[in-house]
């Protein structure tokens, strides 16, 4: 993928001036996000000068044969991503003992049981300059990943995945469509779903043409020209979606 990079980043490379991010991903699967990076609001951001990086355990794995994971102490099915795993990762990339990471960067361990993504969480992460995301898989983390290199958990929804790529996916998307440059219109971002100017609720219903089809008519209010009374009629379809 062609903005793939490997080592630290570079003081002063301008992360965090003009809405440039840098999002790195530690993953087992770098290859899944080609199919991401080829979508047109992730392109332009990339194009812009903000760059995802990917950092695949195996290759850092003090392991033989690449391996990344151990049994659970204790008994249990499933495999654990072991601590010293993360570690050689993490210095690896960085060039840093690894529990110093998060003291440059938020680190964020992708789990089903941390805090819910939302607006808000997505308005906070896009104002920061960098990101790393960390994937899980198998039955997850060793808890001291958790507790010595992540700067917090975060999960996109109550329920499993057989991985973190597709939770740090969701994120990037949501993060990256904020910054700009990355929709054709900024207008875009700015009035949709749990935005500040619908005061946090869904957003209203939309309609394009043929103004009829099969019965089913678009309301009048749309077709009136009357901005104002189209306006208002937003807000409160948008406040009746409020759940």
């Amino acid at each position: 993928m062609r903005s793939v990079c490997v080592g630290p980043p570079h003081p002063g490379n301008g992360f965090g001036g003009g809405g440039l991010m840098e999002i790195d991903i530690f993953t087992l699967f770098p290859e899944w996000f080609e199919w991401f990076e080829a979508q047109r609001h992730v392109r332009n951001v990339l194009e812009g000068g903000s760059r995802l990086r990917y950092v695949n355990f195996r290759e850092h794995t003090p392991l033989s044969g690449g391996r990344v994971d151990d049994t659970p102490f204790g008994g249990g099915a499933g495999m654990v991503l072991r601590v010293d795993v993360m570690d050689a990762a993490l210095r690896g990339h960085y060039g840093v003992d690894a529990a110093r990471v998060r003291e440059s960067r938020r680190v964020i361990a992708l789990a089903p049981g941390g805090p819910v993504l939302d607006e808000g969480y997505v308005q906070e992460l896009a104002a920061e300059p960098a990101l790393t995301l960390l994937c899980g898989r198998y039955e997850g983390f060793d808890e001291r990943i958790v507790e010595h290199f992540a700067s917090e958990t975060l999960s996109i929804g109550r329920y499993v995945l057989s991985g973190g790529e597709p939770a740090a996916m969701v994120v990037c998307d949501a993060v990256l469509r904020k910054l700009p440059g990355a929709l054709g219109h900024a207008e875009s971002a700015v009035e949709e779903s749990f935005s500040e100017t619908l005061d946090g609720d869904p957003e209203y219903p939309h309609y394009t043409r043929p103004a009829e089809y099969r019965g089913w008519s678009v309301p009048e209010i749309l077709l009136s020209g009357h901005h104002e009374r189209i306006r208002q009629w937003r807000t409160e379809q948008s406040r009746l979606r409020r759940t």
